[in-house]
């Protein structure tokens, strides 16, 4: 019986190597052509093809200035941004499709439903940022993401601005159907 150590020879990539036997016949490793495929954190499974929509200027513009990849923003206002516009806009379809659609407790039932979808994801944010995240890659749409999000601090702080303006944003769309509907 042989060793573990001796049969595994796997890389990082789970692909079995030869044993090496000449120094000619050891395989080199391709390298990407950067101009059409792009691989994410080296791993070839993991790639991002080159498109004229993707490679854009337009396209790297506006996903890099979405609150997720903007430059220069706190975590906190990374879930504030995310939590307003997630708040206000869950709480439509809960007043319109609720089951309480036909009843003065509509609007009601709608914010309550909208601010507890909003905490079932901060909970779901706060118990990610428990898990020790991986610090975010660059890909090819986004070749500078924030290191800001690789911690469990920036993660937690992320899950306080999302609970903030999501219920913000919830009161405020509140208001604006109180104002102009009812």
């Amino acid at each position: 019986m042989t060793s573990s150590k001796s049969n595994d020879r796997s890389n990082h990539s789970g692909v079995q190597d030869q044993p090496q036997r000449k120094a000619s016949s050891v395989a080199k490793k391709p390298t990407p052509s950067v101009a059409t495929f792009v691989f994410a954190a080296g791993d070839p499974q993991e790639g991002n093809l080159a498109t004229p929509i993707n490679n854009s200027a337009f396209t790297h513009w506006f996903i890099n200035q979405l609150p997720a990849y903007r430059q220069g923003v706190s975590p906190f206002q990374r879930g504030l941004q995310v939590g307003l516009s997630h708040g206000f806009w869950l709480l439509g379809p809960f007043v319109a499709l609720g089951p309480l659609r036909d009843t003065n407790l509509a609007l009601f039932a709608g914010l309550s439903a909208t601010i507890g979808l909003v905490a079932i994801a901060t909970l779901a944010i706060a118990v990610y940022a428990e898990s020790a995240p991986l610090p975010p890659i660059a890909t090819l749409t986004t070749p500078k993401p924030p290191t800001d999000l690789g911690v469990p601090q920036g993660w937690r702080s992320l899950a306080r601005g999302f609970w903030f303006g999501g219920t913000s944003g919830a009161f405020f769309a509140t208001a604006l159907l109180l104002i102009f509907t009812f």
